[in-house]
């Protein structure tokens, strides 16, 4: 048997060996999906994933306290703006009494518009 015979009977044999892994590996998928289907895999790839963003941002919290609690206090200011204003300057805070929707009534049958 010459060089050129033994390297392609090499080669077939590596070949089939791998033909016969990837027969396996589709076997394996093929029963795997009909133990779990393609919907409870992809729920379990999104919850590892939210999982993973959720650690992510505990640890980044755990790294910027100061930060974290400037942004919360902030948007609980935020939120009680209209209390807070009115508790300092008292119920006049508002420079007019002028709602947005009077606002908007005037605009709207401005001379602009030839109404």
């Amino acid at each position: 048997m010459g060089p050129r015979r033994a390297k392609m009977m090499e080669d077939r044999r590596l070949r089939d060996a791998a033909r016969a892994l990837v027969d396996a590996d589709i076997e394996n998928l093929k029963s795997d999906l009909a133990t779990r289907g393609p919907g409870a895999r992809i729920a379990d790839r999104i919850a590892e994933g939210a999982s993973d963003v959720y650690d992510e941002a505990l640890d980044v919290a755990r790294d910027h306290k100061g930060a974290l609690a400037a942004i919360a206090a902030g948007a609980i200011l935020w939120f009680a703006r209209n209390p807070v204003l009115k508790a300092l300057f008292g119920e006049d805070w508002v420079e007019d009494d002028e709602t947005d929707e009077e606002y908007d009534d005037e605009w709207l049958h401005s001379e602009q518009f030839g109404r």
